[in-house]
C-alpha cells in the first residue's frame, strides 16, 4: 500500500525535473517503494505509473532492468556476490559458493529465518579488490574471501541476537 507520505516523497523528487518529465523520477519512486516495503510489487509499479502518467509496463522495465529493485520479499541483508569474469577470476564464485553452504541455501533463496537473501550481481566497479560484495544494496565489501565471510554473516546473525 502507497501512503500519503510515500506519495509526498514522490512528489519532492517529481519536483527536481521540469513538469513535462515527471517520468524521469521512476528510478527515486522506485527506490523509495523499496526502501519503504523492502520490495516494489506488481501494485506499487502501478501505483507509480499512474503517479507519473506514464504506462505501466514502462515501470516494470525499469524494475526488472536494474538488479538493485527487489521484485520478491527478501531477507533483511540482501548479498549480491560479484560474479562478472574479473571476480570470477579472483574466486568470485567461490566466494558465492561458500555463502550458500554457510548460509544453507541456493544462489536466488532467502533463508527460512528471512534473514539472509543471496544473489549473484553485475559489476560493481571494484575489480581490483575481488572478490566484491555488496550488502543491502548500500555497504561495499572488498577482498571477500571465507574468513572475512564469514565474519560477515556471523556478525549480521549476532546483531540480530542469533548464533554465530
Amino acid at each position: 500500500m502507497i501512503t500519503e507520505a510515500t506519495k509526498q516523497r514522490f512528489a519532492r523528487e517529481v519536483a527536481k525535473y521540469p513538469a513535462d518529465q515527471k517520468q524521469s523520477a521512476v528510478m527515486a519512486c522506485l527506490s523509495i517503494v523499496q526502501q519503504e516495503q523492502g520490495w516494489v510489487s506488481a501494485e506499487s509499479e502501478a501505483v507509480i505509473a499512474e503517479y507519473l502518467g506514464m504506462p505501466q509496463i514502462a515501470v516494470h522495465e525499469v524494475t526488472t532492468f536494474y538488479n538493485m529493485y527487489n521484485q520478491q520479499p527478501v531477507g533483511k541483508y540482501k548479498l549480491n556476490v560479484c560474479t562478472n569474469l574479473p571476480c570470477q577470476l579472483r574466486d568470485g564464485y567461490k566466494a558465492l559458493h561458500h555463502l550458500e553452504a554457510k548460509l544453507g541455501i541456493k544462489m536466488g533463496e532467502t533463508t527460512p529465518d528471512g534473514l539472509f537473501t543471496l544473489q549473484q550481481c553485475e559489476c560493481l566497479g571494484a575489480c581490483a579488490d575481488s572478490p566484491v560484495m555488496l550488502v543491502n544494496d548500500r555497504t561495499m565489501c572488498s577482498f571477500m574471501d571465507n574468513e572475512k565471510l564469514d565474519q560477515l554473516v556471523d556478525g549480521l546473525r549476532q546483531a540480530e541476537g542469533g548464533q554465530a
